[in-house]
């Protein structure tokens, strides 16, 4: 059976559909009202935001502790530009505040029923997902920070150390891979999950080892952080989270010793990470449609201008820097030269190539 580009690709924030975002919150006693009053001062500003439709504020019956706001966007990317911005870490303070624990779901629209979807007072941009994604179950995410200039050789000792914590988090939730890399000063931590993605960084953060090097890393951070204070962790992991924008497949990887895998670091011109992150995925949806391609699968990162693409590479990395860097084909190098503020005739693999520090897969169930 023959696999389509499109079940290749599990995972883009680039197809134009439909978005709704749903935000599980348990408030600590006594901050309902708080919250409410948070909430009322911000829903004004979001209803401004570009690609916002609508959202609700609902409260549990149940437990009045509880509460879920959910929204609806035009498309992924005007989400994302906004939760991603300074502005909107400094808009949801006071309502992070109140909160003893968050859980973040987005989703893309499929189908509705009933006569409460009202589409045609909708926008016309936004259109409902034709059709499932498939993908094997596997949610990718990244973390990224800087390090003060000087420390580099330190911290990627640090980073390299620590012993692994268990793959099984749960019943249902498990590790399986997680890959350092630095550029210079950033440094870049991605992960991939089966199950419950906040389940596992919650598991992973809680470890003692893992906790001893992020303590021992701290002083050397460009921004201040403090991990046992739950407002400054929850701001640090915000503003360091570097989510998953597109993935795409071109075959199994899995257990062959001929794919190794790399990532490369793209700063984009100011306003450009966007534009710069669909430019490589429509590359590696293209280099996908060739058998002979060593580009086997990629996951872009993107937050603001801060671009990441992970890629697993079968055979010698240099065999195709053209495929490896994203711009093969006529005229690709200068689109690359216009979205990265460099020329295509400087353009190569092997600057934006990232330091493998650490590569950690979770053994195989048995």
């Amino acid at each position: 059976m023959t696999t389509t580009l499109s079940e290749r690709v599990s995972q883009s924030a680039f197809d134009g559909y439909m978005l709704r975002v749903v935000l599980l919150m348990d408030l600590h006693e006594g901050t309902q009202k708080q919250f409410f009053e948070a909430y009322e001062k911000l829903r004004h500003d979001i209803a401004s935001v570009p690609g916002h439709i609508s959202d609700q504020l609902c409260q549990s019956f149940e437990n009045p502790s509880q509460w879920l706001i959910t929204s609806e966007w035009e498309s992924a990317p005007q989400y994302l530009a906004w939760v991603n911005s300074e502005h909107h870490a400094e808009q949801v303070k006071p309502l992070g505040a109140c909160a003893r624990a968050m859980r973040p779901l987005k989703f893309t629209v499929l189908r509705e029923t009933g006569r409460g979807y009202d589409q045609a007072a909708r926008p016309a941009r936004a259109r409902l997902q034709p059709v499932p994604r498939l993908g094997a179950g596997i949610v990718r995410h990244a973390l990224t920070f800087t390090v003060k200039p000087g420390s580099e050789k330190k911290v990627a000792e640090l980073l390299s150390s620590y012993a692994s914590p268990a793959a099984r988090v749960d019943e249902h939730t498990r590790l399986r891979r997680t890959t350092l890399f630095m550029h210079g000063n950033r440094v870049v931590r991605t992960v991939e999950v089966e199950g419950d993605l906040m389940a596992a960084l919650r598991h992973v953060s809680e470890q003692p080892e893992v906790r001893a090097v992020e303590e021992a890393i701290n002083p050397y951070l460009e921004k201040d952080r403090n991990l046992n204070d739950p407002e400054s962790a929850r701001l640090f992991f915000m503003r360091a989270a570097l989510p998953a924008v597109h993935h795409i497949a071109a075959g199994e990887t899995d257990g062959d010793a001929d794919v190794t895998r790399h990532a490369l670091f793209y700063p984009a011109k100011p306003g450009c990470g966007q534009a710069l992150a669909r430019f490589l995925a429509r590359q590696d949806e293209e280099a996908a449609h060739r058998p002979d391609s060593p580009v086997r699968s990629s996951s872009i990162f993107q937050r603001d201008d801060t671009v990441v693409r992970l890629i697993d590479v079968r055979g010698p990395v240099r065999a195709e820097p053209d495929t490896i860097l994203g711009v093969r084909g006529p005229r690709k190098a200068a689109v690359f030269g216009r979205l990265t503020d460099e020329a295509g005739a400087r353009a190569h693999a092997a600057q934006h190539t990232m330091e493998l520090i650490t590569d950690r897969r979770a053994p195989a169930q048995s």
